[in-house]
């Protein structure tokens, strides 16, 4: 090892022009990359209710559909009616918007004894009409299914402009566009935005203003936190590059294939610069520890520590590669894979491109190399240091039991944990786009679609009827208030004929009603051109998600007895995407775990030759992912796409510490140190950079508090306590199980003797 690195220092100038150079290219990439925090794009093609939500959001526009909310006492006035219509018209105006639905341009039929007058249910006679007009207006709103509760509240004070972007173009560029338009409007009335592509444009936004926000404050804790423990300009400088070029070159790559930021991979950068710091920390660490001339320092250190931190990044590579395997959605996969490229570059960088540095530059700045001053005590060493040797080495059965107990208690915790996936709860309760969720949940029955696909004649009767039967079916479940479909405005079409408000026997005769509501904007959303597919669009309102598995039960059971071969019949939507969303929380979590702990056992315990060290190292780990489950449990954290990643994180992270320890320990031991000896240069050296990197990085992670996302909320909290219960059980539980185990074998040994 000593003769690799002297190798390794010969070729110091080539390495740093080398990482410059890669730096430099892949840095001009980062500002091309994309930001997609469309969920329904990273669903899994072989998934049945995935693909065909996918199929109807091509054909029928059905995921590009935007609402903008308009919320005045009483929308029945001529003010809020001008309004209404006022931005009705802006949204007509916009490019790449294929439609817009609103009272102020809905066609109305009504038949007046000579024949149908066909006009606006809401004209300028309305909006500049008597208050007794309004009034009757009011009451024939009201009355209409058809309007209350799908384009108007129930109460009168709410109503929605529904709007669809056109195909093949970018529905977030276009969603911003319709924000500033109508924002620049200065309307009196609360406006709110909502439907899929303005929550995803609201995200986008978070999650920019977030990375820009809280990175940098991250970055400054985090060098306050390093000149503390490392009391010179290296200690604070490198760690950070370390973490900086990493985080460059993985977002670089990210852009260069392709790839976008997401709701999960925001945390990429976050999550290397915990590991990136921890690698450089150790090796800086071990540099301080070694009284010779600099390269031979560097040469030493990098002997003792390599093996190590190649080790953890290999476990930690294993942590983060479980993610690829059994996850449903493609951004967590992505994760798994570019957390893992990550890791990887942050471990090529401190063990080459570091030393490179300290060997190359430390004859320009004297101080640039820590000086070891036996008169500068620092807090680790007056505080923690010898208290926690004597602790230990002490009292070390009344820690191990303080440590059982504490999982034990954890364990019931774990079975409280609950599940999450619904994206509105992504949002803080005061922010505007978690407000105009609520709004539709509350007078609009919810914005979760629910789509039901009928291929056959949609012109034939028994095609109408079947639809019409299926939505009183429908209605019967307390989670559906509304439904629509084309049957719908044939039937109500055939009542303004005077034929009844029923699907007309003869296909002619429904043939002659489909000539007069062609114009219906509703149409477009309703029935493919071709007139072979129809849907019934409805909402599902109840968030639980036991209710919405008895949702898909119950239309399983009606569409397997309807379903004819002239007239097939199928459903999707979000309430179905959550349900096996949900499922794969549990699902991609265990999995995740159990391959990250027998790849974690696996390689610790070929490398260090012992099955034992293996399994002393997963320990603290193990116990630390229980305990963290625990605190979710009692606190009511719940699992989501964001928190799903903290346990194999926390392993990946808690896995690094458990390696140093134990390796450490073990050296010593078998320079014939005694168990004391052993533990007492264990905690100086190891133990310091342990602690120097969970402060650190604990500080780091809590700036996530403040973020705008909730889930990035609970991800800071959860990784900042996996941090600190990784640290603890690395330093207290691990060393108490080596010293039992070694006074255990001792004992045996005399013994024997």
């Amino acid at each position: 090892m000593e003769k690799f690195f002297n190798n390794l220092l010969k070729i110091k100038w080539l390495i740093i022009v080398l990482v410059l150079t890669i730096t430099a290219f892949l840095s001009f990439q980062i500002p091309h990359i994309r930001i997609n925090s469309d969920v329904i794009s990273s669903l899994p093609e072989h998934d049945r209710d995935a693909a065909l939500l996918k199929k109807i959001g091509k054909n029928f526009g059905g995921n590009k559909t935007g609402m903008v909310i308009i919320e005045s006492g009483n929308i029945f006035t001529q003010e809020a009616l001008g309004h209404l219509r006022q931005i009705t018209d802006t949204l007509s105006e916009t490019e790449n918007i294929s439609s817009v639905i609103s009272l102020t341009n809905m066609v109305n039929v009504k038949s007046d004894g000579d024949g149908l007058e066909i006009g606006n249910l809401v004209d300028e006679d309305y909006i500049s009409g008597t208050d007794e007009e309004l009034t009757s207006l009011k009451e024939h709103v009201l009355a209409d299914d058809n309007y209350k509760g799908s384009i108007v509240s129930a109460d009168g004070t709410t109503a929605l402009i529904l709007f669809s972007i056109s195909e093949e173009t970018n529905m977030q560029s276009v969603a911003r566009l319709v924000q500033e338009k109508i924002e620049a409007l200065h309307l009196p009335e609360k406006i709110y935005f909502a439907g899929s592509p303005m929550l995803l444009t609201a995200i986008s936004r978070l999650i920019a203003s977030d990375l820009k926000r809280l990175l940098p404050v991250a970055f400054v804790l985090i060098i306050f936190v390093l000149y503390l423990g490392f009391r010179s300009f290296r200690g604070v400088i490198l760690p950070l590059l370390t973490a900086v070029l990493a985080i460059l070159w993985v977002i670089g790559i990210m852009s260069l294939v392709g790839s976008e930021m997401t709701m999960v991979s925001n945390n990429i950068p976050i999550v290397l610069l915990a590991i990136s710091t921890a690698y450089a920390i150790h090796v800086l660490n071990r540099i301080d520890q070694v009284r010779e001339d600099l390269n031979k320092a560097i040469i030493i250190a990098l002997s003792y520590v390599a093996i190590p931190v190649i080790l953890s990044a290999l476990t930690t590579i294993g942590g983060f590669t479980s993610f690829i395997f059994g996850s449903y959605l493609s951004i967590i996969r992505d994760f798994g894979i570019y957390t893992s490229l990550g890791t990887f570059f942050a471990l090529l960088l401190s063990i080459f491109f570091i030393p490179a540095l300290i060997s190359a530059f430390s004859w320009k700045n004297k101080g640039f190399r820590t000086r070891h001053d036996e008169a500068d005590i620092t807090f680790f060493s007056r505080f923690l240091h010898m208290p926690l040797h004597k602790l230990l080495f002490t009292y070390s059965k009344r820690v191990l039991f303080v440590w059982i107990a504490i999982t034990v208690i954890s364990i019931s915790g774990f079975f409280l944990v609950k599940r999450n996936v619904d994206v509105q709860n992504y949002f803080r309760k005061d922010n505007p786009t978690r407000i105009a969720e609520d709004i539709m949940t509350e007078k609009f029955g919810g914005s979760k679609p629910v789509f039901v696909l009928f291929r056959g004649d949609i012109q034939d009767p028994a095609t109408l009827n079947l639809m019409l039967e299926t939505e009183a079916y429908m209605k019967m479940n307390p989670g559906i208030e509304k439904t629509q479909s084309v049957a719908d405005i044939v039937s109500e079409m055939s009542g303004a004929l005077g034929l009844g408000n029923k699907i007309p026997e003869e296909k002619e005769t429904v043939e002659q009603i489909w000539f007069l509501i062609e114009g219906n904007e509703n149409l477009k959303s309703l029935v493919s051109d071709n007139l072979d597919e129809a849907l019934i669009i409805s909402t599902f309102t109840s968030p639980e998600n036991r209710e919405r598995i008895q949702f898909g039960e119950y239309m399983k059971a009606f569409i397997d007895r309807n379903s004819t071969p002239e007239c097939s019949m199928e459903i999707t939507g979000m309430p179905f995407i959550e349900v096996t969303m949900d499922r794969s929380l549990i699902k991609s979590q265990i999995g995740s775990l159990i391959i990250a702990v027998i790849f974690i056992i696996m390689v610790v315990s070929i490398f260090l030759r012992s099955f034992s060290a293996g399994l002393f190292a997963a320990i603290p780990v193990i116990s630390t992912i229980i305990i963290l489950f625990g605190v979710m449990g009692f606190t009511g954290i719940p699992l989501n796409i964001a928190t799903v990643l903290v346990a194999s994180i926390a392993m990946g992270i808690g896995i690094d510490y458990s390696i140093h320890v134990i390796s450490h320990f073990n050296s010593h031991i078998k320079e014939g140190a005694t168990i004391s000896e052993a533990l007492d240069q264990t905690i100086a050296v190891s133990g310091k950079a342990i602690f120097i990197n969970v402060v650190s990085v604990t500080a780091g992670f809590l700036v996530l508090l403040f973020s705008e996302m909730v889930p990035l909320q609970y991800f800071g909290l959860l990784i900042s306590l996996s941090m600190i219960g990784s640290g603890l059980s690395a330093m207290t539980l691990l060393p108490v199980i080596l010293i039992l185990a070694h006074r255990r074998k001792y004992k045996l040994m005399e013994q024997t003797d």
